[in-house]
């Protein structure tokens, strides 16, 4: 299940979403996992993008097909029908506010 103009991999690879409310911190984890940064400015995802994130472990090389998803209401569109075919998820929340 590559993403398009992507070469398909010998290894399990997962279809992962990352969901929360707005300015937790999804795409901000999505970067420092892809290039080690850390982004301090808020810009809100609009829809979804979707990133390929590899793994390495004990039990070999693992790719996540990492979908970082609108957390803002306004901005989620066809949320719903992203999740089609999901095998896994990352829930964030801010630990300094209950409402998340």
């Amino acid at each position: 299940m590559a993403l398009p103009n992507q070469q398909q991999v010998n290894y399990p690879n997962f279809k992962l979403f990352i969901v929360s409310d707005g300015g937790i911190g999804k795409t901000t984890f999505v970067k420092r996992n892809l290039t080690g940064e850390f982004e301090k400015k808020y810009e809100p995802t609009i829809g979804f993008k979707v990133h390929s994130l590899n793994f390495h472990t004990n039990c070999g090389k693992l790719r996540f097909y990492c979908w970082d998803t609108a957390g803002q209401e306004k901005f989620g569109g066809l949320r719903d029908g992203y999740y089609i075919h999901g095998q896994c998820a990352i829930i964030m929340f801010d630990v300094t506010a209950r409402l998340t």
